[in-house]
């Protein structure tokens, strides 16, 4: 039985070693400009020391080249990946066709990995992404677990899937907090603030908090709850997906090392004695509860649900 990769998202370069050590096998990062939604935001200097640290480690370290690029953005996008394959990452995570397109031209032999965030939902598109060039296809997040080992079945690409962290809801271009306050005329610079952990929208009807930030990608809303299947691995190993992803986006230095380090367990564990993991599935999951901050409840996201749009 393979063993899944463990994929993380340290927050800065200091932190890759500590996740090494916890059990991740491979990294994503990348910079604002090119990449949506990453845990923390790492300049070239930081790009080329990560990738120097992971492959001494013998990981793997992929940047994040998935945003929704315009045409003012287009010109700085071969630098870019004439950059990025010449300190040597792993491979380029992407969604626009832009990327593949530029790559393809300057630098042909980079590795690429589809990523749409929501449109990965069957194995006839991953597919078609393979043999344009893309060697893994990313799993949408709304999807059940019934439909995720059927891709993996019939894919021709490597399949990744999110198994812990949270989840976008929304995206805008525009930078909808700024505008509104500004509307209101309340002096909130809110544009380029980033990931600000304070602010949120609040539904009474669910008694729900969403975070919401914006950055130059514009508006991100995310959702109330944390993913968290540490319990629920078997299925996806035993059908071969290649890569578990954790997210750590704002979340602590020490959550992320904790959680990484029981899903390290947790895997291998399952890969040496599944029966063992079937006994001890309870007790992960009340060791990440056990860490989990108060105002984050965790569910199973859409595995265990029948995917609407």
């Amino acid at each position: 039985m393979k063993k899944p990769e463990l994929l993380v998202t340290p927050t800065c370069v200091d932190q890759i070693e500590p996740l090494i050590n916890a059990g991740a096998t491979a990294f994503i990062i990348g910079e604002e400009k090119f990449g949506l939604r990453l845990a923390g935001e790492f300049s070239r200097k930081d790009v080329a020391k990560a990738v120097n640290i992971a492959h001494k480690h013998e990981t793997k370290l992929y940047v994040a080249v998935n945003a929704i690029f315009h045409n003012d953005l287009l010109p700085e996008l071969p630098d870019y990946l004439t950059f990025l394959h010449d300190v040597g990452v792993d491979a380029v995570v992407f969604g626009d066709p832009a990327v593949i397109m530029c790559a393809r031209e300057v630098a042909p032999s980079l590795k690429l990995h589809w990523n749409t965030e929501t449109t990965a939902t069957n194995w006839y598109t991953a597919n078609y992404w393979g043999r344009k060039g893309a060697k893994r296809a990313v799993l949408a997040r709304e999807i059940n677990m019934d439909s995720i080992v059927e891709i993996k079945e019939n894919a021709e690409v490597e399949i990744e899937v999110q198994v812990h962290g949270m989840t976008c809801m929304f995206q805008s271009k525009r930078t909808l907090i700024g505008n509104y306050m500004e509307f209101q005329g309340k002096d909130l610079k809110v544009e380029g603030r980033s990931k600000d952990r304070s602010l949120f929208i609040h539904d009474a009807e669910r008694d729900a908090k969403y975070p919401i930030w914006e950055d130059f990608n514009g508006t991100h809303i995310m959702s109330p709850k944390d993913m968290c299947i540490i319990d629920e691995l078997e299925e996806m190993i035993d059908a071969g997906v290649e890569s578990f992803k954790i997210d750590g986006i704002l979340k602590s230095n020490d959550y992320i090392c904790k959680i990484t380090s029981l899903y390290r367990e947790a895997i291998d564990l399952y890969l040496e004695d599944p029966e063992k993991y079937s006994d001890e599935k309870e007790n992960f999951l009340d060791k990440v509860k056990g860490i989990q901050p108060s105002n984050r409840d965790l569910d199973t996201g859409f595995f265990f649900k029948e995917t609407v749009y």
